[in-house]
């Protein structure tokens, strides 16, 4: 799965939002959105999970750099889903 993050009160772009996914048996991992790559170039800001057989994610929690908390369930794999912080 990937998540694109759009800030609302935080940046847009999310840079520094803490991401923690949980599917199954794939376990629990945790990404966070960063910035930057090297001279004139640009890394993806989207945060891909690999889910193994799981076909879904049971839990998503976003720690936004506003210091907002938000926790989503149940989201289909193999997609990109875009979280948008809430307000």
């Amino acid at each position: 799965i990937a998540l694109k993050l759009v800030g609302v009160k935080s940046n847009r772009s999310a840079i520094g939002a803490r991401v923690t996914v949980k599917a199954g048996v794939a376990g629990t991992q945790a990404d966070e959105v960063r910035s930057g790559g090297s001279y004139l170039s640009q890394s993806d800001l989207r945060l891909h999970f690999g889910l193994g057989v799981a076909r879904e994610v049971d839990e998503v929690a976003v720690d936004w750099p506003s210091g907002k908390r938000q926790v989503v369930s149940k989201i289909a794999a193999d997609r990109v889903v875009t979280l948008r912080e809430p307000e």
